[in-house]
């Protein structure tokens, strides 16, 4: 069905004396009276976020504590080791704090659990062994944690030593643990709320640099060390999908320009394998499609270890080693993906019973656990439904990751159906779920029931939101280039989007890239005449090339290099035929 598009009212005077006051262009002046920042002075807070805007680290719950406990381990010599989890945001998590504690002089290490054998979070054979090969150790845990009410039982018991620092959803109980450093954390009250979970290990790695320090500012060495740690930080925040607004946004500013002007030998080499190296100015895009799928694929393909190693180690050739592996691990993750993708289509259209409920739930035993995650994330925008995809074992259980739909509740979804399964987590967008595989039915009926009851999508829930409608002319490079300065684009602050009417076809629609999966078009409008491309819609090019007469599109402008030179080019996120009757509807 077509999406409704949604725009935001045109205020010519208001875009005027913005427009005015900012010295910018009327289509930059729109963009920011449609995302709320309709005086000059707001306006310019956003488009001048300043390191001094983020909060004291003191202030996040937990983090004096944990701090100091840290560094009477450090004096005191005990070991130290990090638990992180196994995507982006634990393996950055992990590398922040471990370059933390090592200018520290600190004894430690890391222990990064394998997705396929153990399972995210922490476990309690793991927590056993570290604890019987030293029993003096200090165990932190970075992005992982909040849910391991079990787990921290038996470290209690033990007598092993837990801080927990984690970001994720907080259930109906805490972990009895040493410490625990969370932006949520009941009866607190920290200014922002959707720190990742690096994004909490930078700010307890900044309480410790504080306390080594006079007590309120860290050493000149430990500042040093905060400037570079605020791209790894960066990294973490793109990838994990956190609302790019207040600390996010300043953290992935300012990490974009440390990524550039000071990388470690394993984030150079990653920025090679991701041809990345030459660009002069990283974006959050460069992040999300280059720099975190091969840390992702190294954790998704039970190798995260590894991606710690790379983003740890001193020694420039195995950086160069480490980051053509991950590369390696990438390209063979792509290739997996697309099976199961295909797969997990044909299962759908073999009982086309389940498009009658409002969730999807989809099992197979050749599924890799690493990578249904991000097939759960397609079959959602293709069925346009919240997707639970398992992957089944030999030993009769199965694992899976759940992705949200138009604002479905996925951790409320599973918590109600939690009768079929053999455990959850995860927050509202996304989760996890371990279930029997005899079960796999049940959990299907008990989802559908619950969606059927609390989940009734209107057309404003999927509508595109478009910040103007524009004519293709206005969309020059000298607009383009100021729209960026919007940036660092991502979750809840996305690319401006626009709308374009009365848009014509310049030649016909071309299909690219492997297996025909993208889109190119070129499209007219008077004398202006532009390339668009829409990346996993190839199937859009027969549709559109039915189409008889002048069209509308939705898109978000950018600035293609190549070979040294900069052209405007339109990322196409939605068409609509003429609506005179005369051509078919997509």
């Amino acid at each position: 069905m077509p999406r409704k598009w949604s725009f935001h009212p045109h205020d010519e005077p208001s875009i005027s004396r913005l427009s005015k006051a900012l010295k910018v262009t009327p289509l930059v002046a729109q963009v920011l009276i449609a995302r709320g920042y309709e005086t000059a002075d707001a306006a310019k807070g956003y488009l001048e976020p300043k390191l001094s805007n983020l909060h004291d680290p003191n202030l996040l719950p937990g983090v004096a504590d944990a701090a100091a406990r840290i560094v009477a381990a450090v004096k005191d010599k005990r070991r130290i080791t990090i638990y992180g989890d196994y995507d982006v945001d634990g393996v950055t998590s992990t590398a922040v704090l471990w370059h933390c504690l090592k200018l520290q002089g600190a004894s430690v290490d890391y222990y990064i659990p394998c997705r396929i054998e153990e399972g995210y979070g922490l476990n309690e054979s793991a927590i056993r062994q570290l604890h019987e090969d030293d029993p003096q150790r200090l165990l932190v845990s970075v992005d992982c944690g909040i849910a391991s009410v079990q787990e921290a039982a038996v470290a209690k018991d033990i007598g092993l030593e837990l801080i927990i620092t984690d970001h994720h959803h907080i259930g109906s109980e805490l972990p009895d643990a040493a410490v625990l450093v969370h932006p949520r954390l009941p009866g607190t009250e920290y200014p922002f709320g959707e720190l990742c979970g690096v994004g909490v290990a930078f700010k307890l790695a900044w309480a410790i640099c504080q306390l080594t320090g006079d007590g309120t500012r860290a050493s000149p060495r430990m500042r040093e060390f905060l400037k570079s740690a605020v791209g790894l930080t960066a990294i973490g925040t793109v990838a994990d999908v956190v609302p790019l607004v207040d600390e996010n946004r300043v953290i992935v500013r300012y990490g974009l320009h440390s990524l550039k002007e000071n990388p470690s030998p394993g984030l150079q080499a990653l920025l090679r394998v991701s041809n990345l190296h030459d660009k002069a100015q990283l974006s959050s895009e460069d992040i999300g499609f280059g720099i975190a799928p091969r840390i992702n694929a190294a954790g998704r393909l039970g190798q995260a270890r590894l991606a710690v190693e790379m983003l740890t180690t001193d020694n420039v050739e195995r950086a160069i080693q480490l980051g053509a592996y991950v590369d390696e691990l990438n390209k063979n993750r792509k290739t997996v993906e697309r099976r199961i993708l295909k797969e997990a289509k044909e299962l759908v259209e073999a009982n086309p019973e389940w498009l009658q409920h409002g969730t999807l739930v989809l099992a197979h035993h050749d599924w890799h656990p690493g990578v249904i995650g991000i097939v759960a994330s397609r079959i959602c925008e293709t069925y346009e439904k919240p997707t639970v995809m398992i992957s089944l074992k030999d030993d009769g259980t199965g694992v899976g990751s759940a992705r949200s739909y138009a604002g479905f509740d996925m951790y409320a979804g599973l918590e109600a159906s939690q009768e079929c399964l053999l455990g959850f987590g995860g927050h509202k967008a996304a989760a996890g779920v371990q279930v029997e595989a005899a079960r796999v039915d049940e959990l299907r009926t008990a989802l559908a029931n619950w969606s059927a009851l609390n989940f009734a999508p209107t057309d404003d829930d999927t509508a595109l939101r478009v910040d103007a409608e524009v004519h293709l002319s206005e969309v020059t490079r000298r607009a383009v280039m100021e729209l960026q300065h919007l940036g660092p684009f991502g979750e809840a602050n996305p690319k401006p989007r626009f709308a374009a009417r009365r848009v014509d076809l310049a030649e016909p629609p071309k299909t690219m890239g492997e297996g025909d999966r993208h889109l190119a078009i070129k499209v007219r409008q008077h004398s202006t005449n532009l390339r668009a491309v829409a990346f996993g819609r190839g199937e859009w090019a027969a549709e559109l090339a039915a189409i008889t007469g002048p069209l509308s599109i939705s898109f978000a402008p950018q600035i293609n290099s190549f070979r040294g030179y900069d052209r405007v080019e339109l990322q196409l996120h939605d068409w609509q035929p003429p609506d005179d009757g005369t051509n078919p509807a997509k």
